[in-house]
């Protein structure tokens, strides 16, 4: 095999990576999907802005964190202990980036198409930038650092970055599989993984003492946003209704239903 037919070979493989699946839906199906989108960037957005507000203001929800963090204080005991700081680790800042490299590596080369795994690393990395704008616009103080089980922690609090990226890793990867084959068993396991993943992150955070209620809720509506972004960018790139063109290079009419 010569060099140029080994450059070649690559580059066709390449390309068909690059192409993206697109899929005929009826047009009220890509209207329910724009309707979704915009509905969890508006509600998302709303309640999320509320909370700066109520955060920089030191009213409203905040009147709750307090309280809530006593609660949290009195629950704790060795065993819990144990079972949250394996959840911190398991979704920190080291091991978090990790799971979305092998998901997205591994999603890349078993799958015909990256368009998927590419848009939840996309997604993924713009949590991340938007917690550390955030973070620093709000200066939210953490909780007393006496309270903290696992270290000391000296950065500001809202919104929280762990629950912020459990819920883009979730929210997003339940969307992107459902999506091309929502079936009512896959959406139960994908809801229920995400339910369980995402409050068990909430209230880990809260138990080791490293975030009030609010940076916790602020985190979850912030992921709101970013999955109705992701709704709205894949619907306009693989959605097409009955009688439009599937057009240019990089694109071919779905075949697989995964």
């Amino acid at each position: 095999m010569t060099g140029t037919s080994i450059a070649r070979r690559a580059t066709n493989g390449l390309r068909s990576k690059l192409t993206t699946e697109e899929r005929f839906e009826p047009a009220t199906v890509r209207r329910n999907l724009y309707v979704s989108s915009a509905i969890l960037m508006i509600v998302g957005g709303l309640v999320f802005a509320s909370l700066v507000v109520q955060v920089m203001a030191n009213i409203g929800i905040v009147s709750l964190d307090r309280a809530t963090e006593t609660q949290f204080v009195r629950l704790r005991t060795p065993f819990l202990t144990t079972v949250n700081d394996v959840l911190a680790v398991a979704f920190g800042p080291v091991s978090m980036p990790i799971v979305v490299l092998v998901v997205t590596v591994g999603w890349i080369i078993f799958s015909t198409h990256a368009w998927r795994p590419l848009v939840l690393a996309a997604s993924m990395t713009l949590g991340v930038v938007l917690i550390q704008i955030i973070t620093r616009l709000v200066q939210r103080p953490r909780p007393p650092l006496d309270l903290m089980l696992f270290g000391r922690d000296t950065t500001y609090s809202f919104p929280s970055g762990h629950v912020c990226g459990v819920s883009d890793f979730f929210l997003i990867t339940s969307y992107l599989v459902i999506s091309r084959a929502p079936k009512v068993g896959r959406i139960v396991v994908c809801a229920v993984i995400s339910v369980v993943g995402i409050g068990s992150q909430v209230l880990s955070r809260l138990y080791l003492g490293y975030h009030w209620l609010s940076d916790t809720l602020g985190s979850v509506f912030l992921s709101l946003v970013i999955l109705g972004l992701v709704m709205a960018v894949d619907t306009r790139r693989t959605v097409r209704v009955p009688g439009e063109r599937v057009t240019g290079e990089l694109s071919k009419v779905q075949t697989e239903n995964t």
